[in-house]
């Protein structure tokens, strides 16, 4: 499987601030990569340092005064990735409340929806679909400070929104869950995208509640236990706006068919 992406940020800097970008494909084994990514300065090019990150995450790292920045990324993907090899130190880490997917303010509630049996592939698939029906997909819903709780309250949010109800009620009937930014052709509103992985039978698979793209078209990003570790911008002093984000993600032919129950895994 072909599948081309893009992105492309305006960021308006007033003061001088060390920028993170993560919006580099995931270098994972087997998979045949081609790219270009440029950042500058008002017009200046800017050489960042690329920090090599858990699951084929890299940042890439820069300081930079006021001024405009501007990203351009550009990645041609062939194949899928090998399923990498998980620790026991992901399936402790990932089981632990987070942030943004606060599980152990859920135990009792996801008992109570979901039992508390053996974890399986069958129970993945019935708490995502549950977050799917019960929560409604409205742009501009929540602030990028809620969490799993304030998700299940208002009962609206955005694909992170989803990702992470699914991933705190997860790891409350203890099944290990994890988030990932991708990039996601067929995603309609395009953006990035973010997608719940759950260790099931002896890997992990992905889960989108949202239902917007087919999983097995999906390139990853980044990986980690929520939002704040998947952030495709962070900032570290000086003030900054983002102006203009645009993201593009196709595949070659039409687009294939999800059923969103059978165990996938994000490229």
């Amino acid at each position: 499987m072909k599948r081309d992406v893009s992105a492309q940020l305006e960021v308006a800097i007033t003061a001088p601030t060390t920028l993170e970008f993560q919006i580099a494909v995931a270098r994972q084994p087997n998979l045949d990569l081609t790219e270009s990514l440029v950042f500058e300065l008002d017009g200046w090019p800017i050489t960042p340092w690329e920090i090599l990150g858990p699951h084929g995450t890299r940042i890439h790292k820069f300081s930079v005064g006021p001024g405009t920045v501007r990203a351009h990324y550009r990645a041609t993907v062939l194949g899928h990735a090998t399923p990498e090899t998980t620790t026991d130190y992901d399936r402790a880490l990932y089981l632990r409340p987070s942030r943004f997917a606060e599980s152990d303010k859920l135990l009792g509630f996801a008992a109570t929806e979901f039992g508390s049996g053996t974890p399986d592939a069958q129970l993945a698939v019935l708490v995502s679909q549950w977050v799917g029906r019960r929560i409604r997909y409205v742009a501009g819903s929540s602030d990028p400070i809620d969490g799993a709780v304030e998700t299940l309250l208002s009962g609206a949010g955005v694909c992170r929104d989803f990702a992470h109800l699914v991933v705190a009620l997860l790891r409350a009937v203890k099944v290990p869950a994890r988030v990932a930014s991708v990039y996601a052709p067929g995603c309609a509103p395009m953006d990035f995208h973010a997608v719940a992985e759950a260790y099931i039978d002896g890997a992990w698979r992905a889960l989108d509640a949202t239902g917007l793209a087919p999983r097995s078209t999906l390139v990853r990003i980044a990986t980690g236990r929520d939002a704040s570790d998947i952030a495709f911008l962070d900032n570290h002093g000086g003030e900054m706006k983002v102006r203009s984000l645009q993201i593009h993600a196709t595949v070659d032919g039409l687009l294939p068919f999800d059923d969103n129950l059978t165990p996938t895994a994000v490229c």
